[in-house]
Formats: structure tokens, C-alpha cells, sequence
């Protein structure tokens, strides 16, 4: 009421949503609502009121852009170049894909995204390849329309499975010492082929040679004296930068067969009768035992060839009558020696020029030895004797 008589005050009706309205000044204001922001992810502690849109900061431009030398560090920050240009190629593989078959690239739905992977499955492409791709195209996504990932894991996870039993590498058998001695008594040492088999057979052992390392052995890399046997690998497969490394290998003089020192001594005696002071350690010889003439028939001139080692190495499982002599290589007396060094406890890793901490010594050799140490019938064997 004022003196003139009540007050009209012009109103319209609002809906519920809009209500109610607050009055500033004298004026009437309508208010805009006011909703709370919760998600199937908010946790509240007792007593703590519900977040509401009003809790929001309000962003400016001065929000949203980075400085010009931010911008710069931007262009090239995030993947190095070849992770950006393999990422480039499978993103236009799957736009040609979905262009192909009518789907929408990007954002693409969790079904395109499930149906490719299911593509490049059939067409046999290998899990890693697939879940780079995955990667990929995922990222490519805005951030709030990215597929779905859990179907294409689970389909990429079974299929692990497949290509794993489709692709699993057959390792040669370890050679034990008892298969050694085996083969090494097969070795004629009236012959030259029989001495240089007999100390490739223990080198390759006694050092856990790959055998490729010992066909690249020179007769410098070759030292004796009466205890031990040294080589030294020039390069090898975790030294790709050819420092070089020395391995020792210990005299046997409780077993005279197999004995490097003595195998090492008489093959460098056979070396020199043959003219040979210098260049390869490893030579292919006749059927007489004289040296083969090498020059015009590889190009690794002297130096014999890995496949010659494991020619070497079945020929004697042959002639020793071992099971199975065709599936045994070079890299069986690498695994056997390897294995015969955990099982005493010991650590072949550098023996055997693999990387500090490597995963295939401790899963092949060291939890392999562990494992067998700890077996619960050897106690139950122990407990039998102790019995009797």
C-alpha cells in the first residue's frame, strides 16, 4: 500500500522450475535454478552439502589459451615422431575402413570401434599390432566420446590365446651333462674334426655361447692357461654396440673328457699343424681333416656359419644315440649349462651375457631351479630314506 492507493505489480506465470523468484531493490528478478552436479561417482561425507552448478568457477579466455611458447612445446610434446606417424597411419586405415563400410570414423560408436577390431583379427594380425591400433583410434576420439572398450579387450584377450598357441616357439631341448659327456665320447681325437667338435661342444657349454658368438670367435679372442679357458665376445646380442666381453670358463681336472682347457689346448695344436695362426677359430674341415677352402664359398670367408655349429651338434647327438638327436642345437648346451648353473644355486646371467635382471634368466633358469629345489616330493623322498 502506498498513499495513492495499492500497489499493481505486473506478474507472469512461471513454471515450477523457475521458482521461485528473488526480489532486488524493489525489482523482481526471476532466478535461474540452481542444480546440483552428483553422478553415480560422488561421495558425500555426513553433513556435507550436495555440489551444485553455483560451486562452479567461472572460466574466462584467459582460461582457455596457452602461451605461444606453450603452443610451440605443444606441436611436438607428446609421442616421439615415429609413435605419431605409425599413430597417423592407423588412424587412415580405419577412416578408409569405416568409409568402406559406411560408419562414421570420429567420433566412431563402440560398435565401429569392436567390428575393426574384430577385423583386424581375421585378418591375423598379431595382438600387439592390434593393440596399437586400439590405441590409436581411441585417442583420436574427443574426450567425451571415446567407445567403449571392455567387448574389443575381451575379444583381443581370447585371441591372445589363439595366436599364442599358433605362434609358440619349439625350444631345443636342454642338453644335460649326461648328454654331453654322451657326445663328447663320440669325438675321435685322432681325428681334427673329432678335437674341434669336442671344444666346440665344451666352449659352447662352458660359456653359454649362442652360436653365432662362437662361429665369430678369431684365434685372438682366445686365451689358455691352466685353469681357465677365456674368450672374448667381440659383439654379441646384448651388445650391439660392440664393446666386447670376457667369459671364463673353468679347467675340469676331475673329468679329463670335459675339459676345456685341455679341448681349447689341442684344437689350437691342430689350428697351428694345419698353417693357421690368425683369423678364424672355428674351421671347416674335410673328411680327411684338412682345412676347406672357404673364400669363394661364403662370405663370411673362415668363419663358419651358425647352422655348421648345429650341424656339428646333432651329428654328435647322432652318433651318441641320444633321443630325439634332431631337435638338439647350439642353444641346447646354452639351456643346459644355464640350467645346470641355477640348480647349483648360482646366477648364469653374466656367464651367459645376458642383461642384469633379465626376465628370460629368472623365468627359464632361476624360478625354474627354485622351483624344482623346493618340490614337496623331494621331502617326502628324504623322509623315505631317513625311514628305511
Amino acid at each position: 500500500m502506498n498513499e495513492h492507493g495499492p500497489e499493481v505489480v505486473d506478474a507472469e506465470l512461471v513454471d515450477d522450475a523457475h521458482l521461485p523468484a528473488i526480489a532486488t531493490h524493489g525489482l523482481w528478478t526471476p532466478a535461474q535454478p540452481v542444480r546440483p552436479l552428483v553422478d553415480q561417482h560422488t561421495v558425500l561425507l555426513p553433513g556435507q552439502d550436495l555440489p551444485t552448478e553455483a560451486d562452479q568457477p567461472t572460466y574466462t579466455e584467459r582460461d582457455l589459451y596457452v602461451s605461444p611458447a606453450t603452443a610451440e612445446r605443444l606441436k611436438n610434446h607428446s609421442k616421439p615422431r615415429n609413435t605419431n606417424k605409425n599413430y597417423r597411419s592407423q588412424r587412415d586405415l580405419f577412416a578408409a575402413w569405416c568409409a568402406e563400410h559406411g560408419r562414421v570414423a570420429r567420433p566412431c560408436t563402440t560398435a565401429t570401434y569392436i567390428d575393426y577390431v574384430g577385423h583386424l583379427i581375421n585378418e591375423g594380425r598379431s595382438p600387439n599390432t592390434i593393440s596399437a591400433h586400439m590405441s590409436a583410434i581411441r585417442t583420436w576420439m574427443p574426450d567425451d566420446k571415446k567407445p567403449g572398450t571392455s567387448e574389443a579387450r575381451g575379444m583381443l584377450n581370447e585371441y591372445r590365446k589363439e595366436w599364442a598357441n599358433r605362434t609358440r616357439v619349439k625350444k631345443a631341448p636342454p642338453i644335460t651333462r649326461d648328454m654331453l659327456r654322451a657326445m663328447v665320447a663320440t669325438c675321435d681325437l685322432r681325428h681334427p674334426a673329432g678335437i674341434r667338435d669336442r671344444c666346440a661342444l665344451l666352449l659352447a657349454r662352458g660359456a653359454l655361447n649362442r652360436r653365432i658368438e662362437l662361429a665369430d670367435l678369431s684365434i685372438a679372442d682366445v686365451s689358455v692357461d691352466d685353469d681357465f679357458v677365456t674368450l672374448h665376445i667381440q659383439f654379441s646380442k646384448t651388445d650391439q654396440e660392440a664393446h666386447g666381453e670376457d667369459t671364463h670358463i673353468p679347467a675340469e681336472p676331475d673329468d679329463p673328457l670335459l675339459c676345456p682347457v685341455d679341448a681349447t689346448r689341442a684344437w689350437l695344436s691342430i689350428l697351428h699343424r694345419l698353417g693357421v695362426r690368425d683369423g678364424a677359430f672355428m674351421r671347416a674341415l674335410t673328411s680327411a681333416g684338412t682345412l676347406q677352402n672357404r673364400r669363394t664359398a661364403t662370405d663370411r670367408g673362415d668363419h663358419v656359419t651358425g647352422d655348421a655349429i648345429n650341424d656339428w651338434v646333432r651329428n654328435r647327438a647322432h652318433k651318441a644315440g641320444l633321443k630325439d638327436w634332431w631337435k638338439l642345437t647350439a642353444h641346447g648346451l646354452r639351456r643346459g649349462g644355464a640350467q645346470e648353473i641355477a640348480d647349483a644355486g648360482g646366477d648364469p646371467t653374466k656367464q651367459g651375457r645376458w642383461k642384469p635382471g633379465s626376465a628370460v634368466v629368472k623365468r627359464e633358469y632361476l624360478d625354474r631351479a627354485q622351483s624344482r629345489a623346493e618340490n614337496p616330493w623331494l621331502r617326502v623322498q628324504a623322509k623315505r630314506r631317513g625311514d628305511d
